[in-house]
């Protein structure tokens, strides 16, 4: 049976409360910070306040760190405790005007400003050539960082808390080995659209104030434009050079079929939280799902010295 302990601290005394109704842990993989909820009774010495820490650990191995946001109470001795990571912090709105950083600096810019924790920061590789920020969640200051990134490299990076410290991963080093297949899952629901997303033709612009013109970069797939019409990407561009390319690259980005797979009820394992990807193995009818990808949303559930996970999963090359 797996075993849940959860801490609290206050003012260097450290409580062991007891928990009451199950624990939920929630991990979304961009713009959101990792939650856990609990309930706690209000008992002997226990005393606690907002901003406190909490750790929770699952057969000796912590999962979650962060602090207390919000306690809700009732007639009862029931004390409903919300709780988020480091993430929250970054909610947090400023102003920022940099030139030639990459998504990696930035964040750790933005750390070492607001007094948070780094882990494992990997090289991003892109370096923005110049950016204001006026008034903008860090969250979105960073994201737009990783979004060109992105575009640029087709490399996904994934920012998020490993139990206390702001970790910035490429996907591809971020694989766990625990197989989603029918045997693991209570049930599943699959979706797949190019109502979001999906691009064939891609559009760059870029306005020349010297000249006095507007050149236009474009890359297109005609087979693609034949079977589904016309999906414009637009966008303006402030690197001439770089446009072209960069046309190309989004092209090869957007070009296909958005594919979401959300399975329940499955084993838990604490190494999946959003961002990691993992391998899938599911028969959807007409398409064989035979390959890894990435968690975009995890839900664990710790009820009754039960672990289970709710996982919604996106990616991925599927074989028809």
């Amino acid at each position: 049976m797996p075993e849940v302990k959860l801490y609290i601290q206050n003012k260097g005394v450290i409580y062991e409360p007891r928990v009451e109704e199950g624990i939920v842990w929630v991990t979304e993989r961009k713009g959101v910070p990792g939650k856990l909820t609990f309930s706690v009774l209000k008992e002997g010495a226990l005393n606690f306040q907002e901003g406190n820490p909490v750790r929770a650990e699952l057969d000796g191995t912590a999962f979650f760190y962060g602090f207390v946001f919000t306690k809700k109470r009732s007639k009862g001795k029931l004390i409903q405790v919300t709780a988020y990571d480091q993430l929250r912090y970054l909610k947090n709105k400023d102003t920022y005007v940099y030139k030639n950083k990459t998504a990696a600096e930035l964040l750790q810019m933005i750390a070492g400003d607001f007094h948070l924790k780094c882990g494992t920061v990997e090289d991003t590789g892109h370096k923005i050539p110049k950016r204001i920020e006026d008034e903008k969640t860090l969250f979105d200051i960073i994201q737009y960082a990783l979004d060109e990134t992105l575009k640029v490299k087709r490399r996904l990076h994934v920012l998020y808390d490993n139990v206390g410290k702001l970790c910035l991963q490429d996907i591809e080093s971020m694989k766990v080995d625990h197989l989603i297949h029918a045997d693991v899952a209570e049930d599943f629901e699959y979706t797949s659209s190019i109502d979001e997303s999906t691009y064939n033709k891609v559009k760059l612009l870029y306005e020349d104030e010297e000249a006095g013109k507007r050149e236009i970069y474009i890359a297109q797939d005609g087979s693609k434009i034949n079977d589904w019409g016309v999906l414009q990407y637009l966008e303006t561009v402030t690197d001439k050079a770089g446009a072209a390319s960069k046309a190309d690259a989004l092209l090869k980005l957007y070009d296909r079929k958005t594919r979401h797979l959300k399975v329940t009820g499955c084993f838990g394992d604490i190494r999946l939280h959003a961002g990691v990807s993992v391998p899938v193995t599911l028969s959807l009818g007409d398409i064989v799902a035979n390959t890894y990808m990435i968690c975009e949303t995890v839900k664990h559930q710790f009820t009754n010295d039960v672990h289970t996970m709710d996982i919604t999963l996106i990616g991925g090359d599927f074989i028809a």
